[in-house]
């Protein structure tokens, strides 16, 4: 995980205008050493107790006397409208690729070995939104409900933020509409991402104890018929992968690709509500 500077504790950051004369700089972000002043409601300076990140003009810090000094440099501030995607590890690539392109978004991923403990996310989400919070215009938490049972949405309400629409990554990827005609069309549907067949040993062979009890796949599988691969990027080895992963479940193996434009949606509309509320 990216380290951050912390937040100040109330109070708006000082900064020095050309003259030298103290001013407001308009709201928090990280400076160079010294302890950042800030105005506490009545506009008195005051120690800020540690360092934070502020926006452009010359930083006021106080030295170990108290005495307020310039910090000797600009600081630039972040875009505008900064959004912060907690999400799935599961997501890492396709999330990398969006945010190049879009801009404005950072994300930061949860283990992916939460997908078989979901139980864990929630608190592990809501960790990470209070150690981000007051660093970023928006957070939003890159999740489904992936299997917590309403445990998800109950530290999203309670934390203020929102997440990704839908129950599961597949049906972000594959579209509610025919991601629920592929469960009536055949229930025993075991859904595959282009993570998940890149992982698919490790955590489903392994994670499920597949691989030591190989009794235990028809426990856990007997009541399937069919792989589904949802296709994020459409690539000859991954689908020779797809298709062993199926065969070692004993299941009939079909492809859709999806892309992930169910993905980018969300995060394109999150970050032009960042903006505007900026």
């Amino acid at each position: 995980m990216t380290r951050r500077a912390a937040p100040a504790p109330r109070g708006r950051a000082l900064v020095s205008d050309p003259a030298g004369v103290p001013r407001d700089a308009g709201g928090p972000v990280t400076v160079p050493g010294g302890r950042v002043l800030v105005s506490d409601p009545a506009g008195v300076p005051r120690d800020a107790g540690g360092p934070v990140t502020v926006p452009g003009g010359r930083v006021l810090v106080s030295d170990p006397a108290g005495v307020p000094r310039d910090a000797g440099g600009p600081v630039t501030a972040p875009p505008q409208g900064r959004v912060l995607v907690i999400a799935c590890g599961a997501l890492a690539r396709e999330l990398a690729a969006i945010t190049a392109e879009l801009g404005g978004l950072d994300f930061e991923c949860l283990p992916a070995r939460l997908h078989n403990r979901p139980e864990q996310i929630p608190e592990a989400v809501r960790r990470r939104v209070r150690a981000a919070r007051g660093t970023y215009d928006s957070i939003l938490v890159g999740y489904m409900d992936c299997g917590t049972g309403g445990g998800l949405d109950r530290v999203c309400a309670e934390e203020g933020v929102e997440r990704l629409p839908g129950a599961h990554c597949y049906e972000l990827y594959a579209g509610p509409e025919r991601f629920a005609a592929l469960g009536e069309e055949e229930l025993g549907t075991f859904y595959l991402t282009d993570y998940l067949v890149r992982h698919f040993d490790r955590l489903i062979l392994e994670g499920l104890g597949i691989a030591e009890h190989p009794e235990l796949r028809d426990l856990y599988f007997g009541n399937y018929t069919r792989v589904v691969h949802l296709v994020q990027d459409p690539d000859a080895a991954l689908e020779t992968a797809a298709r062993c992963a199926a065969a070692s479940l004993g299941l009939r193996y079909e492809r859709i690709e999806v892309g992930v434009a169910g993905l980018a949606a969300p995060l394109q509309a999150r970050r032009r509500l960042a903006v505007r509320a900026a």
